[in-house]
């Protein structure tokens, strides 16, 4: 029993776990009303409970432990959960925007991290030169660099591609010549 205590879980575990545990609460939540608000406040209290237990992790832990407590995904989640990551939402949100542009490089786009205007994450987006016929890829790259920040950055509100103008091409014939009256 001494080793199952220590035993950790897999990331697939934990997420498998997430989602039954997302399971109970909506059955929770169809529940009569004096059981659901009963089982509800004790998910909330315990929740707040741990939270407090983690941020006082977070209080002894030197400069180098909270960095590496912040890498290791779940007590990164955990952490903006209860609003006590060490690191600011526009750190978070870049890293995940890097993470990515590995994949987005790979079919053929690109992204970069441009930075945050308010609580609006922004990007520079380029995707594959494949034309209309890719099946919405552009929507799709677009939609993951937003779930990824978002994830990450929950205080963010929203992620847009930047849009930048570039300067229109106007051939000099048509500055220098005019047409015959």
């Amino acid at each position: 029993m001494a080793e199952a205590a220590g035993a950790r879980l897999a990331d697939p575990d934990v997420e498998a776990r997430l989602g039954r545990l997302d399971e109970l609460l909506e059955g929770i939540e169809s529940a009569p009303a004096p059981t659901t608000r009963s089982a509800t406040e004790a998910v909330a209290l315990l929740t707040e409970v741990y939270g407090e237990a983690l941020a006082r992790v977070l209080d002894h832990a030197d400069e180098r432990l909270a960095e590496r407590l912040a890498e290791d995904e779940l007590l990164a989640h955990l952490m903006v959960l209860h609003d006590i990551h060490p690191e600011p939402a526009e750190r978070r949100a870049a890293r995940a925007v890097e993470r990515l542009r590995p994949a987005v490089q790979e079919r053929g786009g690109d992204v970069e991290w441009a930075g945050v205007e308010g609580q609006v994450a922004r990007v520079r987006l380029t995707t594959g030169g494949c034309g209309s016929g890719c099946g919405g890829g552009g929507s799709e790259v677009t939609d993951a660099v937003r779930a990824a920040v978002l994830s990450v950055a929950p205080e963010l509100t929203a992620v847009e591609p930047v849009t930048e103008t570039a300067p229109a091409f106007v051939p000099l014939t048509t500055l220098t010549h005019r047409g015959a009256p």
